[in-house]
């Protein structure tokens, strides 16, 4: 598919991204860009690597595609960092959870040095780091891609069809409507199974004693790295706290009918979220 990508910091997405392109034969030759030292010494001995270097210039400069896989608070400088060492005008994805900000920040990072097109891939876990990495952490997992009115088409339907070959289901989306998605079933679902974990700590420090399987595959999540979603929290900042607004509204829903002994009330509440979560 490509005679040269690059996989821009090697952690569990960008390594899984390389094992997958490697398993699946879609580059000739995959470099892949690692700040630290140690890192390039180990991507050294492992078979889904060509080159490893700590010069983005060296790793990006020939590369047909471009893979930003580093925390989201990172891609938009890593694409103005880009723009003055490219050649061959790549196209250059991310896989950042949020879209707005950085697809027009990185677009214009760019300029005409590179095409970008936004990916948001929904395959991460709570786990990290390269030695969590699997080829198949993209198949059946949807995979958002998210152009702009002016991007143009051919990078859209490569990076389109790249993400299909590892396996993913690909949605597009424009930027914004994807971090209106993603604040509710994504971002959302993080800060209520952290806000869980937080309360417990405090108000029940003992419930690991007592809990079975539901309260530790509601707050399973929560063990995500807090600096990550930190960023991810203040990039999609807006959206998120429309998602929290309606969430209040709907717990208020659940206390109104408890307080007012509302049993067809709670019913209905109940068998709402049970149909919700039978069909996923």
């Amino acid at each position: 598919m490509f005679k040269n990508i690059t996989v821009v910091a090697p952690g569990l997405l960008g390594s899984s991204i390389a094992m997958a392109a490697r398993q699946r034969g879609l580059a000739e030759r995959i470099s892949i860009y690692a700040r630290r030292e140690e890192s390039v010494e180990q991507l050294k001995h492992v078979d889904w690597c060509d080159h490893a270097a700590s010069n983005l210039g060296e790793v990006c400069r020939t590369a047909e595609l471009i893979i930003l896989c580093a925390p989201v608070e990172r891609i938009i400088s890593l694409a103005k960092s880009l723009a003055p060492e490219l050649e061959n005008n790549p196209i250059v994805t991310d896989v950042g959870s949020v879209k707005g900000e950085i697809v027009r920040l990185c677009q214009h990072n760019l300029g005409d040095k590179g095409r970008f097109v936004g990916s948001h891939p929904m395959a991460g876990s709570e786990k990290t780091g390269m030695e969590n990495a699997t080829p198949d952490l993209f198949v059946e997992r949807v995979c958002f891609v998210t152009p702009q009115e002016t991007t143009a088409s051919k990078a859209t339907e490569t990076v389109v069809a790249f993400w299909k070959a590892l396996g993913s289901k690909v949605t597009l989306e424009t930027p914004d409507k994807h971090d209106e998605i993603v604040a509710m079933v994504s971002h959302l679902p993080h800060i209520v199974a952290a806000t869980l974990a937080a309360f417990l700590s405090e108000n029940c420090p003992r419930a690991g004693s007592f809990c079975g399987d539901g309260l530790k595959d509601t707050t399973r999540i929560a063990a995500g790295d807090p600096t990550l979603w930190r960023e991810i929290i203040v990039q999609n900042r807006s959206e998120i706290l429309r998602s929290i607004r309606s969430f209040q509204d709907q717990l208020q829903e659940f206390s109104a009918a408890i307080a007012n002994g509302s049993e067809y009330d709670l019913l209905q509440l109940l068998n709402d979220g049970k149909r919700f979560r039978d069909k996923l």
